[in-house]
């Protein structure tokens, strides 16, 4: 595709339609998360709280749009849509439109305790994006396993991102629920348990081979080289999900045939959290020493930096989360700290995704291109991740 001039001044918006990818959802996982945090900063701040509060309306008018075009674009292009099903990257990044409604959903009931209509769109929406989660979940993997071409050596900790959408969602569960009456509450947390299940176990065996691949091939291309930070993500969000529904379930399964197991729920979630905080700090560790070496190999920009932003904020919300529930100021102040690295991080991939969605730079899909040519290789080549 020849290089775009500002999409308002040359290009009909019925060209931004058919080369919109669901890569961009990702803009709203790390929005999300970003104002998540900002309003449950250990050092409570009134702008703080009203930043973020800006922060969650922007990311929903985002989200809508995002939407609006996505949709579009199967209505209006469906022959140009199809190819993104088949494409061995593209396609992994459908399980980020769920993700991006997650945020959404928390900040309902964050922003608006309380209020029983709020309370009601957000148990909507999150059933909606449960619906969504193991769609993408099932329907990815198929195409994996039977059209898409796939080989070892090509593997990136993208392949993550169809599974964990379902973790993210009983990570929701346990936070929506503790903002329900009892009634309501019960499915809400059984069914968090249950994607908790349908999702983290495969993660971690997705993880295993991440694991084998870099030893046997080395690093990823460095289009591609912030994937290693989706490392993070599964396990930040499976213990996240393992704190917020061991705080629901006592209370959502009291004067139940439940009790007595809902309430070994909250110690046996801190545990499995504790345990999950550990992995998690190995492959932080290791993100950031094999990012230092793609920087030194020319990093270049695209839709994957925003790999910065979700997995490291979901795994600092289970170190807040974790600072809460134990007491121990350690995991208090290392949230801290990642917040305002999450923070930092956040503003330059916005600034710099802004820019290139001005100039055209990031608004085309690699799946139109490896559809023409029949080249699976495509895949890999640079601005993949960012398409």
């Amino acid at each position: 595709m020849s290089a775009w001039k500002p999409l308002n001044r040359l290009h009909s918006p019925l060209e931004l339609v058919r080369q919109f990818t669901p890569n961009w959802f990702t803009v709203n996982m790390g929005t999300g998360i970003v104002f998540l945090l900002l309003a449950q900063f250990p050092a409570p701040s009134p702008a703080l709280h009203a930043l973020a509060h800006r922060l969650f309306f922007a990311d929903a008018a985002i989200f809508a749009v995002f939407v609006a075009l996505f949709v579009s674009r199967w209505v209006l292009f469906t022959r140009h849509a199809m190819p993104l099903l088949h494409h061995p990257v593209q396609s992994m990044f459908l399980g980020a439109l769920p993700m991006a409604l997650v945020p959404l959903i928390n900040g309902l009931v964050l922003f608006y305790p309380g209020n029983a209509a709020t309370a009601h769109w957000a148990l909507q929406l999150w059933w909606l994006d449960v619906v969504l989660s193991l769609a993408t979940g099932w329907i990815v993997p198929w195409y994996q396993f039977t059209t898409q071409e796939h080989s070892l050596d090509r593997m990136t900790g993208v392949w993550l991102l169809p599974v964990v959408p379902a973790e993210v969602a009983a990570s929701s569960a346990g936070f929506l629920a503790q903002h329900l009456p009892a009634s309501q509450a019960q499915p809400i947390v059984a069914a968090g348990y249950a994607l908790w299940g349908v999702s983290v176990p495969i993660a971690l065996g997705i993880l295993t081979v991440l694991y084998l691949r870099l030893a046997l091939h080395k690093l990823p291309p460095k289009e591609l080289g912030v994937s290693t930070w989706l490392s993070l993500g599964p396990i930040g969000t499976g213990a996240f999900a393992l704190l917020t529904l061991g705080a629901a379930a006592p209370g959502a399964f009291a004067a139940t045939p439940m009790a007595a197991v809902a309430a070994l729920a909250g110690p046996l979630g801190i545990l499995g959290a504790l345990v999950l905080w550990g992995l998690g700090l190995w492959w932080l560790v290791t993100a950031v020493a094999l990012t230092a070496i793609q920087v030194r190999r020319g990093l270049p920009f695209n839709l994957g930096w925003w790999g910065f932003t979700f997995p490291l904020g979901v795994y600092t919300a289970a170190s807040l989360t974790l600072g809460l529930r134990t007491g121990i100021p350690f995991f208090t102040a290392f949230a801290a700290a990642l917040i305002v690295a999450l923070v930092g991080a956040w503003i330059v991939v916005a600034a710099r995704s802004a820019h290139g969605l001005w100039h055209g730079h990031l608004v085309h899909a690699p799946c139109l291109h490896a559809a023409r040519t029949g080249s699976g290789p495509a895949a890999l080549q640079p601005g993949s991740a960012s398409g």
